[in-house]
């Protein structure tokens, strides 16, 4: 197993999971923020209203919006609430994985390609309980081929906060046709919200 380094604001040359999906192959290339990405400091759209991760409109889901951040990254805050508990006064572990699928999507989603995940692996470090603001920092770190490789860390109350959880990942470019096929037939109209073309 190889290792990387931790993403933007981590502790740098820091070993994170160790993971043969982390290490992109030799000829991947440095991801460049598509030029139409929202600009530092604004706020990453939410991809649809009733997503668990990020819609507005789910009654009991994560409400994350992450915030572009420099390159091709982005910080989110999330709330766990009880609706996010596993064991009692802790979160659910699988939220937390949730959390850091969305908001490394979100990075990604700087990138301007509709993508879906391909595999995403955690490691948990401290518990988080009920009623923290985690801040969940993410950025995508190599392109090859198809391939989307990312990072992120999770910490406790605020940016420098206690390390509670990192991830690392990796997502799959597709076509806009893959949501119509395999979801609803209206969800062309996700196109049209995005930016992207149907068929590029």
């Amino acid at each position: 197993m190889e290792r990387f380094d931790s993403p933007a604001g981590g502790s740098a040359g820091k070993p994170m999971i160790a993971s043969s999906i982390a290490t992109p192959p030799a000829d991947a290339t440095v991801p460049v923020r598509h030029p139409d990405a929202p600009a530092p400091g604004s706020p990453c759209p939410s991809r649809y209203a009733k997503c668990f991760g990020c819609g507005r409109d789910h009654p009991t889901g994560l409400h994350i919006q992450p915030i572009a951040g420099e390159g091709v990254s982005v910080l989110a805050r999330f709330t766990v609430t009880e609706y996010h508990e596993g064991a009692p006064g802790l979160a659910h572990g699988g939220v937390l994985a949730a959390a850091f699928d969305e908001t490394l999507g979100s990075a990604n989603e700087l990138l301007r390609t509709p993508m879906v995940t391909g595999r995403l692996e955690c490691e948990y470090i401290k518990p988080v309980p009920v009623g923290t603001v985690l801040f969940i920092s993410a950025r995508c770190t190599a392109v090859a081929g198809r391939k989307i490789y990312a990072s992120a860390e999770a910490r406790l109350g605020a940016e420098d906060g206690a390390l509670a959880a990192r991830a690392v990942a990796v997502f799959i470019k597709v076509p806009m046709e893959h949501f119509v096929i395999h979801g609803r037939a209206d969800a062309a109209w996700l196109a049209s919200e995005r930016g992207f073309e149907v068929n590029p």
